[in-house]
């Protein structure tokens, strides 16, 4: 059996699979760079927990920090999510391919006519009706 492993990959899908990152993420690609503080505002976390966030997104190379003085500032780095798309562009295409082949598969099969299920008829045998078994008790 193989074994693939890439490290970076695996990095990068850990990193994406927390919503707060991802959340993040979003706000730092809607501005060219952002500082930590500004990164933090929105969510109900100290600035230690998103640094912590920020830490995992910066090994997985999805951002990049600069420091200017006091301020940290943060940008978006892309090129770890693209090898990520690429990885998932694959199996887009092998999906693709096998549910192009079933539709084709549908489509040129004829249909045989099956049996005609009767369950919904009435029975043409009359019912016998149920008789007591064992003993019975008799109101009083």
């Amino acid at each position: 059996m193989v074994k693939f492993q890439d490290a970076a990959l695996d990095r990068t899908f850990a990193a994406l699979a927390d919503p707060t990152r991802r959340a993040l993420l979003t706000r730092l690609s809607d501005r060219r760079e952002c500082s930590v503080s500004e990164l933090a505002e929105p969510f109900a976390m100290s600035l230690p927990a998103v640094m912590k966030h920020l830490d995992v997104l910066s090994d997985a190379g999805l951002i990049t920090r600069t420091k200017t003085g006091r301020t940290v500032a943060c940008r978006l780095s892309a090129a770890p999510m693209e090898e990520a798309l690429e990885w998932l562009r694959r199996y887009q295409r092998f999906w693709s391919d096998a549910l192009d082949q079933l539709a084709a598969y549908v489509e040129e099969a004829p249909c045989p006519p099956g049996p005609v299920s009767r369950s919904s008829d009435t029975s043409t045998h009359p019912r016998k009706k149920s008789s007591a078994r064992g003993r019975t008790r008799s109101k009083s």
